[in-house]
């Protein structure tokens, strides 16, 4: 292999070309001509040893490059146009990528400064080019090719700043000795303890055990705009049991905690024992946690019209998240989060026009929401579980209105009316828990059609705002009666092996001949939705509570409904489909088009194709494997 000239034009050209690399402005492009080192390779020369894939990134010219995974026997054929190396997927060290011509070939060649200037300067292009070696960067891992997708549970770190929310534990952020006082200390001198170390909070504790938290809000409005004395026990005033969370998690759980309790100061536990404290402001200098202050400002909003304001910033939210390289995973999370948000808000709203609610209830996501995996496009299922001690004739009409302002509400934030109507403005879907036992009952005696498509949207249920004991105890007597419920679980594979993947005869992969979408693969009900059925069937035959796809199929490995292997595949299978969606939605509102599911393959790079296709083929694997379980009765 040699360095051979070429001519300056051409190279340029190739490189405004390449998909990536073109978002680039005019001078870096000229910058990454003047940079690169263009290569020819004889046929079968080996471009990158597996070793050294992290050491330059290469833009194939002409010929082919096939990217060889020996230990698991892959093989990806890179065209023109195609990336591969420092920056990709297959780039990290211990990788077991080769890169080998297949055909005489000639490439560009980068060295990882070019690489990095060019992040530097357009941050956005992480998402394409985004894994460096261990301990030379930040930027997360993309997919080789031209349109790599960030890794399983990878970053939510923004490009540069080093931080992966989901492998950074806590204890790591935690920046000093935790601040304590006891709860019979006056608010005079917690106010003075406050400024005499400078923070924003302060923590009570007993005995070794934490008994509250007290924030500069707290004073704020419940000291001195109350004219309280000063010299009261701060216990008065202090938020008791406060939620918290262990130094062994991951500062996304801290994140997602702020965000979904509209809360910025969260006690740090390393088991009983305080360890400290984390405030908003220290995941900000780690991240960009705009989900955390998009919570904050709904939460302030006191009208309609001012939540569909705030609302109409999550679609350039999963814009950023995609550019920071998150995974799906935490995208899904984050997302919802903000979902929560706004239906919370809304329930808040509702009841200070409608008056407090006559007796307990619930309000529950279904769906994508009750799973934690919403985009940017989401319609919106839920409902309503209310106290026994409902009476119709006396409640009714509050329910009515308060079911009906916070759909619409939603609606009006762009999470539009379930087209099924499952939603809990619709009388069947907003009852007392009696009944909603009888409805899971009947659901599981009588598996008829209706009641198996009812069952893959009832059974994916959370609560989000109110007495969440009235689900809680529902959820656990009805995962007892469908574990081990073989009639019932079989029905439910029945329906689960309806949404089959897009493969045709010879495995390739077929996209839709007509309709509304014709040449595309609808990525969520031939891709996404079989896992998702998958996984529900595994959860409710092992008696399982985990409610989110992904842990559901975790949860299954671990009790044996699934092989490990296979759940790890169907996770990587989920994350991949899951993150191409994501993607393609972005690519859509960033043009100003409406964000849909149906992915044209010519937005895909060969390697993604081929991905693409093996994901299907996992899916519809682990489908038969179900299907002859089934068939043989073992359930």
């Amino acid at each position: 292999m040699q360095a051979t000239p070429t001519t300056p034009d051409q190279l340029l050209a190739s490189i405004q070309a390449q998909r990536a690399l073109s978002l680039a402005d005019a001078a870096s492009h000229q910058r990454l001509a003047r940079e690169a080192h263009t290569v020819q390779a004889a046929a079968g020369t080996t471009v990158a040893a597996p070793q050294a894939q992290h050491l330059h990134l290469h833009l194939v010219l002409d010929g082919e490059v096939m990217l060889e995974d020996a230990d698991h026997d892959i093989r990806i054929h890179l065209r023109p146009g195609e990336l591969f190396g420092y920056g990709t997927r297959a780039s990290a060290k211990g990788s077991s990528w080769a890169a080998i011509a297949s055909s005489a070939a000639t490439l560009a060649r980068w060295e990882p400064a070019n690489v990095d200037q060019l992040l530097s300067d357009h941050p956005a292009l992480a998402f394409f080019l985004g894994h460096r070696p261990a301990g030379q960067g930040s930027v997360p891992a993309a997919a080789a090719g031209t349109g790599g997708r960030a890794a399983a549970h990878a970053d939510t770190a923004t490009p540069g700043n080093g931080v992966n929310l989901m492998t950074t534990l806590v204890k790591s952020l935690i920046k000093r000795e935790p601040i304590t006082l006891s709860p019979a200390d006056t608010i005079q001198h917690t106010a003075h303890t406050m400024r005499e170390h400078r923070v924003s909070s302060v923590l009570l504790v007993e005995q070794g055990h934490l008994f509250g938290l007290i924030t500069d809000r707290d004073l704020r409005n419940r000291v001195v705009a109350e004219g309280l004395d000063i010299q009261r026990p701060v216990s008065d005033i202090a938020t008791l049991a406060p939620l918290t969370v262990d130094v062994s998690n991951p500062a996304f759980d801290a994140m997602l905690l702020m965000a979904r309790h509209n809360i910025h100061h969260v006690p740090v536990m390393d088991g009983s024992r305080v360890a400290g404290m984390l405030t908003a402001t220290d995941l900000t200098e780690q991240h960009s946690t705009s989900a955390v202050f998009l919570a904050g400002e709904i939460y302030k909003q006191t009208t309609l019209s001012g939540l569909q304001t705030v609302s109409a910033k999550v679609k350039q939210l999963q814009q950023n998240l995609a550019q920071a390289g998150a995974s799906a995973y935490s995208t899904g999370h984050i997302l919802t989060a903000i979902t929560d948000a706004i239906t919370v808000r809304l329930l808040q709203l509702g009841e200070a026009q409608l008056g407090p609610a006559p007796v307990d209830y619930v309000w529950v996501a279904a769906g994508s929401q009750a799973r934690n995996e919403q985009t940017a496009k989401s319609d919106q299922d839920n409902c309503m579980v209310l106290d026994d001690a409902y009476d119709p004739a006396a409640h009714g009409e509050y329910f009515n209105n308060l079911a009906r302002w916070v759909c619409d509400g939603l609606d009006a934030c762009g999470y539009v009316h379930c087209p099924g109507e499952m939603m809990a403005m619709t009388d069947t879907w907003r009852q007392p828990r009696q009944r909603w036992a009888e409805y899971f009952d009947g659901w599981t005696n009588k598996p008829e059609p209706k009641a198996l498509m009812l069952t893959c949207v009832f059974f994916d249920l959370r609560a989000i705002h109110g007495k969440t004991e009235l689900l809680d105890s529902l959820r656990k007597e009805v995962a007892a009666k469908t574990k081990n419920n073989s009639i019932f679980l079989a029905y439910m594979v029945g329906n689960a092996l309806k949404h089959q993947p897009p493969l045709g005869m010879f495995g390739n992969i077929s996209v839709s001949r007509g309709g509304d979408h014709p040449g595309t693969v609808d990525l969520k009900h031939t891709g996404i939705v079989p896992i998702v059925d998958l996984a529900r069937v595994y959860a409710l035959a092992g008696g399982l509570e985990a409610v989110n796809t992904d842990d559901r199929l975790a949860a299954s490995a671990r009790c044996r409904e699934v092989s490990p292997q296979s759940a790890r595949d169907l996770r990587d299978a989920l994350e991949f489909m899951a993150s191409l969606r994501i993607a393609h939605q972005v690519r859509q509102t960033s043009q100003g088009q409406a964000a849909d599911n149906h992915l044209s393959l010519d937005e895909l790079s060969n390697f993604e194709r081929a991905h693409l296709k093996d994901a299907f083929q996992v899916v519809k694997g682990l489908q038969a494997v179900l299907g002859q379980r089934y068939h043989a009765g073992r359930f």
